[in-house]
């Protein structure tokens, strides 16, 4: 590598974890190592919102590059191989237009396809994140897996092997802590596989960031009445993340503790569920009326969401089988919330290692109802350990996951120059 590395950050899509990484990477790139030159490829509006950073920060060696329409579109389709093809092509394309060294797929799960058949990326190589792998946790003994995670979970057996073994791929982070040992007692390359810990957003009530106040105050949070138990479910208001899920399990609360509970939905509803969101909703305001039930739909900055996870006494992830990490445990965990979210995979086994909160089946409303109730009657504070939350939001903190998915790219020295400039 040169005495002036240049990299390329890479995500299609603006939603979820990609402002938060892409900022951490940011910060730390510009604090430690101020030779190195960054490019980052994103959609346009997340490409506005960098280009604010770069002219806040002053001057810097870090380059936005806006996608093109058609190149998000094709990046983001439904379709896994149409959206991993278009992944590999459009990092290869931005990889010879700048003349970076190295690449960096801040989501490498879309790219299991193109890397598995043996696709390079011309004279640099790239490492990338690992959302998802779920091949390494054993069936429920109790319950077979739907057809759909059987296929998926072959597919994943028979291609992460190939992909470790294309050259091209440096290095694969993985968020879920348990994979990389299985990658290395299972796969020829599974060396490549290093555990990177999903990082917990630094929790803190910014300057001007909306707050429990009156009706007259600026962006106010809903005033809940006294007596209730607030609940919080954000982020993108999707069927995978539950939202469904618990309009049904709130219809099945008795009156008594639906008088005592208060739900907050903050984030954008997910288009494929509205139709069916607001039947549900018109059924649910009419058989319990008692609920306290309110949206903010739309997209929240990181301070508003701050703000919702400090109000909130409870947070609510009922994710339906859900594969991988989630950004809503680091929040709850490290503002120190407890978490009601599923009992499968890495989130279910992170909430019982740490004692995060209560790991449920989700796909059963009336689990959803039931862990409500209890929090109602127990208290919020019953659900979850202190100390493990504390433990689990320090383990997971910026400064090592920055440190980590660095070392991929400009090697083991810089990643302990920052570790150590980071106290870690």
């Amino acid at each position: 590598m040169t005495a002036a590395p240049h990299l390329l950050l890479f995500e299609p899509d603006a939603r979820g974890h990609a402002p938060e990484w892409i900022g951490h990477l940011l910060e730390r790139l510009v604090e430690q190592q101020r030779t190195v030159t960054v490019s980052v490829a994103v959609p346009p509006a997340l490409a506005a919102e960098l280009s604010g950073w770069t002219r806040r920060r002053g001057r810097t060696r870090v380059r936005v590059l806006p996608l093109r329409a058609i190149e998000t579109a094709l990046c983001n389709s439904p379709r896994l191989a149409v959206s991993g093809l278009a992944r590999w092509w459009t990092m290869r394309e931005r990889l010879r237009e700048t003349g970076a060294d190295h690449g960096i797929f801040l989501c490498l799960d879309h790219l299991s396809l193109p890397f598995g058949l043996g696709l390079g990326t011309g004279a640099a190589d790239v490492s990338g994140i690992l959302f998802r792998p779920s091949v390494h946790y054993p069936a429920d003994p109790d319950r077979a897996p739907p057809l759909r995670e059987r296929v998926r979970d072959f597919r994943k057996a028979v291609l992460y092997p190939l992909m470790l073994r294309n050259p091209a791929v440096r290095a694969v982070w993985s968020l879920d802590p348990h994979f990389p040992a299985y990658a290395v007692e299972r796969y020829r390359h599974g060396h490549k596989v290093r555990p990177a810990p999903d990082p917990a957003y630094p929790f803190q009530l910014a300057a001007g960031a909306p707050k429990q106040a009156d009706a007259d105050a600026d962006a106010p949070l809903p005033m809940v009445p006294p007596g209730r138990t607030l609940f919080l479910i954000f982020g993108v208001l999707s069927e995978r993340k539950g939202m469904l899920a618990v309009i049904d399990a709130l219809r099945r609360l008795e009156p008594r503790f639906a008088a005592s509970v208060a739900v907050m939905a903050a984030g954008t509803i997910d288009p494929p569920i509205e139709a069916r969101l607001d039947r549900a909703l018109t059924e649910l305001r009419e058989v319990r009326p008692e609920i306290w039930l309110r949206f903010d739909n739309r997209r929240l900055t990181m301070d508003e969401i701050a703000a919702y996870v400090a109000n909130a006494e409870v947070v609510l992830a009922p994710y339906q089988r859900f594969v991988g990490s989630s950004g809503v445990m680091l929040w709850a965990a490290s503002a120190g919330k407890p978490i009601i979210t599923q009992r499968y995979g890495l989130l279910g086994r992170l909430t019982r290692d740490y004692r995060l909160g209560l790991d449920i089946d989700t796909s059963d409303p009336s689990e959803i109802a039931s862990a409500m109730v209890t929090a109602v009657r127990r208290g919020p504070r019953a659900l979850a350990d202190p100390a493990g939350l504390a433990r689990f939001t320090e383990s997971h903190s910026p400064e090592v996951f920055t440190a980590r998915i660095l070392e991929g790219a400009l090697g083991a020295g810089f990643a302990e120059n920052a570790a150590n400039k980071a106290n870690i």
